[in-house]
């Protein structure tokens, strides 16, 4: 296994952190432990020269490997069902009352490979029923990681990734891959779900503001400091009375943000 230096563990940390968000300043034994590998298969020598074609070249492709080599996107149907839930029971009937046009506004952000957004499109399918196609239900996906969004996109997935999805919802909403222990989500829910690349850093300047953004397991990576500054513009992109989810081993700092606490991991713009 490689070692990295201190100087370019923090020149690579710092860069992480700066651009992405993603705090590394105590992983110097992660960052050799995942990226070793990276490193013997295209030929490095050593971090130095690894570090500087990150940090100095920016090659779009090599980020990604590597960003998805220090960051975890596991994930999977209907994870931490207790947001479903409440998404079903209490969002869901809010939206109806009040959105006279018709139109939900969600965000899926850090949206891995795309079970969460999929998940949604589903319960919203259910809960609408013949109601569905009076309403624009897409539901916005991002991601910073083009390869999960690759992913997500390609919509298939092993049938261990369903242990939490009813028999029911198998066969209305997935299509079993014969020959594979594999499924792939229904056309009528992939076409409700928009993918795009977006980094968390960057300024939030979408079309319209949303009615919920999920962002679960996510901000885990974060500092205090770029997490309070996150939830801020997550507040700034939400509609009046909407909401954010984050994930049950997450919290936000009460006292720098105008959500207001809901319960655990849930909150609301009032």
């Amino acid at each position: 296994m490689f070692e990295i230096s201190q100087k370019d563990f923090a020149i690579l940390s710092q860069f992480v952190q700066k651009n992405y968000g993603i705090n590394l300043s105590h992983k110097k034994s992660l960052i050799e432990n995942r990226l070793t590998s990276t490193l013997v298969h295209n030929g490095y020598q050593n971090f130095s020269d690894y570090v500087h074609h990150i940090t100095e070249e920016r090659p779009a492709q090599d980020i990604d490997i590597m960003l998805n080599k220090l960051t975890t996107n596991y994930t999977y149907f209907m994870r931490e069902s207790e947001h479903f839930e409440y998404f079903k029971a209490t969002i869901l009937p809010w939206i109806v009352e009040t959105r006279r046009d018709k139109t939900m506004c969600i965000w899926s952000a850090g949206c891995s490979s795309g079970e969460e957004p999929y998940t949604l499109s589903m319960i919203i399918q259910d809960f609408l029923g013949n109601q569905a196609s009076l309403w624009d239900t897409r539901l916005l996906a991002t991601d910073i990681s083009q390869e999960v969004l690759s992913k997500a996109k390609a919509a298939q997935y092993p049938s261990e990734a369903l242990k939490g999805v009813s028999e029911d919802w198998k066969k209305k909403y997935f299509v079993k891959q014969y020959g594979h222990d594999s499924y792939t989500v229904a056309p009528r829910v992939r076409s409700d779900v928009i993918f795009r690349t977006f980094n968390l850093m960057s300024p939030i300047r979408f079309r319209s503001n949303f009615d919920v953004i999920f962002c679960r397991n996510v901000m885990i990576y974060f500092d205090g400091p770029t997490r309070d500054s996150l939830v801020n513009r997550f507040y700034n992109a939400t509609n009046p009375g909407g909401y954010l989810l984050i994930g049950h081993s997450e919290s936000i700092n009460k006292s720098a943000s105008s959500y207001h606490y809901i319960k655990p991991a849930t909150y609301r713009k009032l």
